[in-house]
């Protein structure tokens, strides 16, 4: 039986935190040796203990790699848990529990990559790459693509393994959803977006994406969900374009399925996704979407068939693609369907654990 080590530092609760907290409690259920290193204060650590999963706490900076005494900290929990195989997220808990993984001899060091952003081709990386890290998964090929982006020999391509982030479908769509974010008038159009405020999500585009609808007099209302340091600078510009009547920004939102059917349309302008979430919760809920063409984007939207693909940062073919599905009530639900099938189809949670249960136990 295999003894397994997942290793995530971060203290804030993401996609990827949520991707080693089933994992481990998939793993654990089916009667594998498995032991979590966490952030003493994180989201991740309190669930973990909830759920009885055995873990302990650490606290990782981006030199921890450096202090002989942290890295044989962690050499001797992988030790003492007799660990063949060892799962990490981020990039300092590369440097800190991969070289610890390494001198504790370690069979399988796998580097979890979660966000389509290059590698840099640095002395440090190509040390690591080449010397520590025996595997790589990744949760897109837009992620696997970007690995080797700035170094084609940073590591091999065939030891980079694509298993796609699961959803537990069967509980989204049972969830009864009982708040409702909006209600909409005759014949308006619900736009909805759901993501932190911050660069990343790009949502500055959504309020331009909002002026133009308005310039062209479409009877619109844009939700926009989440919070970020990016809030402020949002407001200022909303105020601007005198666009405050058309859009809202609701700030965290406890309830995305709720959210989501409150809308018509899912709006994702993101500059990069790992894997977007969001998007196939969209159409989960059966709406189509209109996304930028970028990182795994195409792997979650198909475009004109579950949603709509257009260039990076076009607001014009953008606003084109919004104004197609509101001007076609039978386009809309026609999308929405064909997204609800392609997730069921391609996102499972049950069948993509069982793959990473597989990954993991093939050595």
């Amino acid at each position: 039986m295999k003894n397994i080590v997942f290793f995530n530092s971060a203290i804030a609760w993401g996609g990827g935190e949520k991707w080693h907290l089933e994992a481990s409690l998939y793993m654990h259920q089916n009667g594998y040796n498995v032991l979590v290193v966490a952030h003493e204060k994180s989201v991740l650590l309190k669930k973990l203990k909830q759920l009885n999963i055995p873990s302990v706490g650490i606290t990782v900076g981006n030199l921890s790699f450096l202090n002989p005494f942290k890295v044989n900290k962690v050499k001797k929990i992988i030790k003492k848990h007799n660990t063949e195989t060892i799962i990490i997220n981020l990039s300092n808990d590369l440097k800190l529990a991969g070289l610890a993984a390494k001198k504790a001899n370690v069979n399988r060091i796998i580097y979890r990559r979660g966000s389509a952003i290059p590698i840099k081709n640095s002395f440090l990386n190509r040390f690591y790459f080449r010397e520590v890290v025996t595997d790589i998964l990744a949760n897109s090929n837009a992620t696997k693509q970007t690995v080797l982006q700035n170094n084609k020999t940073l590591f091999p391509k065939e030891k980079i393994t694509v298993i796609y982030n699961g959803i537990d479908i069967d509980a989204f769509l049972q969830k009864v959803s009982t708040k409702l974010y909006y209600t909409k008038t005759k014949d308006e159009l619900v736009l909805t977006n759901l993501g932190r405020l911050e660069y990343q999500k790009n949502q500055v585009f959504l309020i331009h994406v909002a002026k133009e609808l308005q310039n062209r007099n479409i009877n619109f209302k844009l939700l926009i969900g989440g919070e970020g340091s990016l809030r402020g600078d949002l407001e200022t510009l909303i105020q601007k374009l005198k666009v405050e009547k058309k859009v809202e920004l609701l700030g965290f939102i406890d309830d995305p399925k709720a959210f989501m059917e409150s809308g018509d349309v899912f709006l994702l302008p993101s500059h990069w996704e790992g894997f977007g979430y969001v998007l196939a919760e969209a159409s989960l809920c059966k709406k189509p979407i209109v996304a930028f063409n970028v990182s795994s984007n195409p792997e979650v939207v198909q475009h004109n068939n579950t949603g709509f693909l257009t260039p990076p940062e076009n607001i014009e073919a953008f606003v084109d693609a919004i104004i197609k599905l509101n001007e076609n009530p039978n386009l809309q639900t026609n999308m929405g369907e064909q997204g609800l099938h392609f997730i069921q189809q391609n996102f499972n949670k049950k069948n993509i654990l069982n793959q990473v249960k597989t990954y993991l136990t093939n050595s």
